[in-house]
């Protein structure tokens, strides 16, 4: 069965970056489960896995454009340190739920100064061109419920308690 929409698809994955660092991969024996179609992997990938079957391997570079967006300076602030009341220690590196005019998002601190914290509102490989090694594990048809919730159950994908 080839991976189309209204299937869901197992694949063994590693990702790295433009500079060869592994940035995530699958962990061993326990492939990622996605229902193709329901936007649940980054637009790119998806693309590329249309078509692909059992035992397919395939490499994928992924533009930013296609994967977390360009990196927008827009979502790049300096926040005042009395903004962030009742916490004591601030890092580079740790990342707060900030209210935006869109609605909540998640921002990650880059900077952190006397008086002042930089913070960035992008997602974390947002500008970064993204490479996959993939090996597709098995492809089968979507359930009624996978349909109509828009996404994987069972191993590998999403589980409802």
């Amino acid at each position: 069965m080839q991976i189309a929409a209204q299937t869901v698809a197992r694949f063994h994955y590693t990702l790295t970056n433009s500079k060869g660092e592994v940035l995530d991969q699958s962990p061993e024996g326990q492939p990622m489960a996605y229902l193709h179609g329901g936007g649940n992997i980054i637009p790119g990938l998806e693309k590329e896995l249309a078509g692909k079957v059992a035992g397919d391997k395939l490499s994928v570079t992924v533009a930013p454009g296609e994967g977390y967006g360009e990196k927008r300076m827009e979502l790049i602030q300096q926040v005042p340190r009395d903004a962030f009341q009742g916490i004591d220690t601030i890092e580079v590196g740790m990342a707060f739920q900030a209210q935006s005019a869109q609605g909540p998002m998640r921002v990650t601190v880059t900077a952190v100064e006397a008086d002042t914290i930089t913070v960035d509102g992008n997602h974390p490989l947002a500008g970064e061109t993204l490479k996959f090694e993939v090996e597709i594990a098995d492809v089968r048809a979507a359930t009624e419920e996978e349909t109509t919730h828009g996404h994987a159950h069972g191993d590998g994908g999403h589980h409802h308690h």
